[in-house]
């Protein structure tokens, strides 16, 4: 009998699961600009649906909760309804007997907070705001707002070319983001509903493993306009503007400190990540356009200073990245042996492998940047590789993937430890990162996380030679010191990315925005060309009229995603070759015919011209 009844509450347990899962799914597919309230209103419905009806939270609370979110909607509340709505889904949360209550109240209250803008303009102007309508999801998460569902029935006809072609409409870089882009498309893929997202990373992979880019003829120029604009910085967000801006007729003069193009998907990112000469590539189609000329070696405040490109250009876009490396100052930080791990990426991406054979490596963070620093390390000799990171594993910002490859690859994951001071011998030698064990909080309401704090055990030496600080990055801006920067250094820009008191001044990409990606600088980077073209007193449209293969019959039944495969652990870990295997021309056509292409059903319809 008591196994009977086991059996029973591991089968309900499963099914709830299976329920929230499912409902997870659904909110995390759900359109971007379709209204939040009303799509909502219909998840708690479905919660209501399956409620036993024991417990008074669930059963008449979900019940009032709906009506309250239902008047919001229909432009009847007013702000004591708000404070009620609230205090009413709290209270079911807290008091809900099941998991069924207090998830659904859990994400109303984590809905009113996330939209709270949208509630309140329903309460004061009874309508939802303007930008409300329904996209395409997968290319309205895409910082380019590339024509995905396109390029993918592209790939599926077997024209790699015209695929390629028409993500260079949005993204001159379909190589470079095919190999290290984090994918943001494919966290809104509608095919979640049915069983899983699309590897849209891995179809582009394949599309550029087809033909080099660098072999696609660049689309036409439009006819010269007769304006000069200067840009500062050669990394993804400046030549992204060089490559828009040149195609619409202007002509463009890049500024690069370093001796080659690419910021810092070349000296920031490892060539086991992105081979260089596959970025070479992405780099000689964007120039093939015409009117981009490059100074490379030119430091701005060397040759030339930000106020002489100001009198000299049209206008000036400042994409200079962020290429510093910040350290803790903790004690004995300054010694030799303690680096930021940005500086030792740039060091092997101009070709100088420092040699760790039989050193201690011990790298600090949890980002992408310090699993880069962690596994060069193995490629470079280190007898062994530490992590410390101050958070737990599934609160660490790097990408699953990442993690799970440098812990495939002998590197050790230390999670809960927060550096506290670095050891040294009588000889100034490092001998070991000496941590504080640490304890979990409360959640943050602005990152969602669980904060963290010391907790009441004793240090923890971690034996090395070597320390990597990979804790942050931050731009070199002593040249553009009158520009207006923020306490964190960034540079300040309006909607428009035009800097203030700097009338014909852009800026954009990390040097905004902080540290992001490289498919957000390269968004900035297109968003900055259309408005330096309209500031210019232009509205170019420059896109090539690329055919879309008609919709054909799609894969509605379940079938397991295609993910990319890797060369083994042992293999790869002995050197900077590539490490990620490409799609087969038959798993490619499989992914291929499961888009559900939104574009053209289900989510909205695509529209001409830029967005």
């Amino acid at each position: 009998m008591y196994k009977k009844q086991e059996l029973k509450n591991t089968q309900r347990s499963r099914l709830l699961n299976s329920f929230l899962s499912t409902f997870q799914k659904r909110v995390l597919a759900n359109p971007p600009g379709v209204c939040c309230i009303s799509s909502h209103i219909a998840y708690l419905r479905t919660a209501r649906s399956q409620t036993c009806g024991k417990c008074v939270p669930c059963a008449k609370g979900l019940e009032q909760l709906e009506k309250m979110m239902q008047k919001v909607l229909d432009g009847g509340a007013d702000m004591d309804l708000y404070v009620d709505m609230l205090w009413l889904a709290q209270n079911i949360k807290e008091t809900a007997d099941c998991a069924i209550g207090y998830e659904a109240a859990y994400m109303v209250l984590t809905n009113i907070k996330n939209f709270k803008d949208e509630y309140l303009y329903h309460i004061e102007h009874h309508r939802c705001q303007s930008n409300v309508s329904v996209k395409v999801p997968c290319m309205y998460n895409c910082p380019a707002y590339v024509n995905i569902p396109g390029y993918i029935s592209l790939i599926g006809a077997e024209r790699y070319a015209d695929a390629i072609n028409l993500i260079r409409e949005d993204n001159p870089f379909p190589t470079a983001c095919a190999f290290v882009c984090e994918r943001p498309c494919e966290l809104q893929c509608r095919r979640t509903l049915i069983d899983s997202a699309i590897n849209i990373r891995g179809l582009k992979k394949f599309a550029v493993d087809q033909i080099p880019v660098d072999a696609v003829d660049t689309p036409p120029r439009n006819v010269p306009t007769g304006k000069r604009i200067a840009i500062v910085g050669g990394g993804p967000s400046g030549l992204t503007c060089a490559y828009f801006l040149a195609r619409m007729g202007h002509s463009v003069v890049i500024y690069e400190a370093k001796e080659k193009l690419g910021g810092m998907l070349r000296y920031g990112i490892p060539n086991y990540r992105l081979p260089k000469d596959r970025l070479d590539q992405d780099i000689a189609a964007l120039l093939a356009v015409g009117g981009i000329e490059v100074r490379l070696n030119s430091p701005i405040g060397k040759d030339i200073t930000a106020e002489q490109l100001e009198k000299e250009y049209d206008a000036v876009y400042l994409s200079i990245g962020a290429q510093s490396g910040k350290v803790i100052p903790i004690k004995n930080y300054d010694n030799p042996n303690v680096a930021s791990a940005v500086e030792m990426l740039d060091r092997i991406g101009h070709g100088d492998l420092p040699d760790f054979t039989g050193k201690n490596v011990v790298v600090i963070g949890g980002g992408n940047v310090a699993m880069d620093c962690a596994r060069s390390a193995i490629r470079c000799g280190a007898a062994s590789v530490t992590l410390a990171v101050r958070e737990r594993q599934v609160d660490m910002t790097a990408l699953p993937s990442e993690i799970q490859g440098a812990i495939e690859e002998g590197v050790e994951l230390m999670t809960m430890y927060a550096p506290s001071e670095i050891k040294v011998d009588e000889n100034g030698n490092v001998v070991a990162l000496i941590t504080k064990p640490q304890i979990t909080g409360h959640y943050d309401e602005h990152t969602g996380l669980p904060s963290v704090r010391d907790a009441a055990k004793e240090p923890y030496e971690i034996p090395c030679d070597v320390i990597f600080m990979a804790i942050g990055q931050a731009i070199v801006s002593e040249p553009f010191s009158g520009y207006g920067l923020t306490n964190r250094g960034t540079f300040i820009v309006d909607k428009t990315t035009a800097m203030k008191d700097h009338p014909g001044v852009f800026a954009g990409g990390d040097c905004v925005s902080g540290p992001a990606t490289a498919i957000m600088a390269i968004g900035a980077g297109k968003v900055a060309a259309m408005n330096i073209d309209e500031y210019l007193g232009f509205h170019h449209a420059y896109r090539l009229n690329i055919e879309i293969p008609h919709v054909q019959s799609n894969m509605r039944s379940h079938y397991g995603r295609v993910n990319l495969t890797e060369k083994s652990a042992r293999e790869r870990k002995k050197s900077f070759c590539p490490v990620e295997n490409s799609m087969s021309h038959e798993e490619a056509m499989q992914e291929c015919s499961k888009c559900l292409r939104c574009d053209v059903f289900g989510s909205g319809t695509m529209k001409g011209g830029l967005v």
